[in-house]
């Protein structure tokens, strides 16, 4: 959609950006019955075993936001859609919430001292932090919901090189001292979370984030069929971080982009504070052993996302792709839904020469 007095370049982009749409099938199923994101992974049965909903997704869709004002946007931008590992920062704000309540000391303290679910009592898990779940860098070992960490070791995503074939056996390290992107140790975050707050995570979500800044009603975050817990002697469902076996958030590019600005923001809405004063610059300091990541959300480190854009942009970002983009030093927030990965750079470049 043309807004009043937008700019010729910035519809350039646009156009741009809907000529690169995503691939992947609208039933995000192939025609052999297996679920698109496990088969463009690699992964073979029982790994590839789809425990959620797999809702069919809609055409490419997106905002660009500067500052409070709206220059563009298009496509179905209220349709809920599937996200992917965008999730994943959703679960980073979780994680800010809850430091902010005290449910959490600080990053740095052991999660086991508060989450005694048996998760953490191994050897190899006892010493890991919340900053080591929140970096990637935790290298827990074990199982949730069935779904063993080994399924994503040696797992590449990102500027990374894998010692062996994604599912394959690597020895662990100390937690901390090494980076991978596997979505079992973000599943064993969110099941912590939850122990923390007692209250499933997507009620969280809505009452203290969604609401208060005017999201739509439409989204949800989808559970698998064997990740409900008891807690407290009451039935809860435990959100992944991500769709790779289905589930996950749904949600519209517009409520999207309103969560950007939040984050944009330094977690202020209308005046009223709703994530930790410095939270949201905590998201952005790159991981010791991983520069390009943050908390759960990726950064532009010696550009290396966007190499147009300044390194002070941080992304959100999910297979298939969706992302979130939020570049400070032109107040930007972009959000763009089923765009190919590869031509995203491109139309970043667009979309900062068109706002200069």
């Amino acid at each position: 959609m043309l807004i009043a007095g937008m700019r010729p370049a910035l519809a350039d982009a646009i156009a741009f950006a809907r000529a690169h749409e995503s691939p992947w099938p609208e039933s995000l199923m192939l025609p052999d019955g297996r679920f698109v994101m496990t088969a463009d992974s690699g992964e073979s049965p029982p790994d590839d075993e789809v425990l959620g909903p797999v809702p069919s997704r809609g055409p490419q869709a997106g905002q660009i936001w500067q500052g409070s004002r709206l220059l563009a946007e298009w496509g179905d931008v209220a349709r809920a859609d599937i996200t992917f590992s965008v999730a994943k920062s959703y679960l980073a704000l979780l994680a800010g919430l809850a430091l902010g309540d005290r449910l959490i000391g600080d990053l740095d303290e052991r999660a086991g001292d508060r989450v005694r679910d048996g998760g953490f009592d191994a050897p190899q898990n006892r010493d890991i932090t919340w900053r080591h779940l929140l970096t990637q860098t935790s290298e827990w070992e074990g199982a949730v919901f069935g779904k063993a960490d080994r399924i994503d070791r040696n797992r590449v995503v990102g500027p990374v090189k894998a010692a062996g074939p994604k599912g394959s056996h690597r020895d662990l390290r100390a937690p901390g001292s090494f980076y991978e992107y596997n979505d079992v140790r973000v599943n064993r975050l969110s099941v912590s979370l939850l122990h923390l707050f007692r209250e499933p995570l997507p009620q969280v979500l809505k009452r203290r984030i969604m609401d208060p800044i005017g999201a739509s009603s439409g989204w949800r975050w989808n559970g698998y069929r064997n990740s409900t817990l008891t807690i407290d002697g009451r039935p809860m469902v435990s959100v992944p971080g991500g769709s790779h076996w289905g589930g996950g958030l749904v949600i519209s590019a517009a409520d999207l982009a309103l969560t950007g600005r939040l984050v944009a923001a330094d977690g202020v809405w209308n005046g009223k504070r709703l994530l930790p004063e410095g939270w949201c610059r905590a998201l952005r300091e790159p991981c010791r052993v991983a520069p390009f990541y943050g908390l759960l959300w990726w950064l532009n480190t010696r550009r290396g996302q966007i190499p147009a854009a300044p390194e002070s942009s941080y992304f959100a970002m999910g297979w298939g792709s969706h992302i979130l983009w939020i570049e400070p030093e032109r107040d930007l927030v972009v959000a763009v839904r089923w765009i190919d990965r590869s031509h995203f750079p491109g139309f970043a470049e667009r979309v900062l020469s068109a706002t200069a």
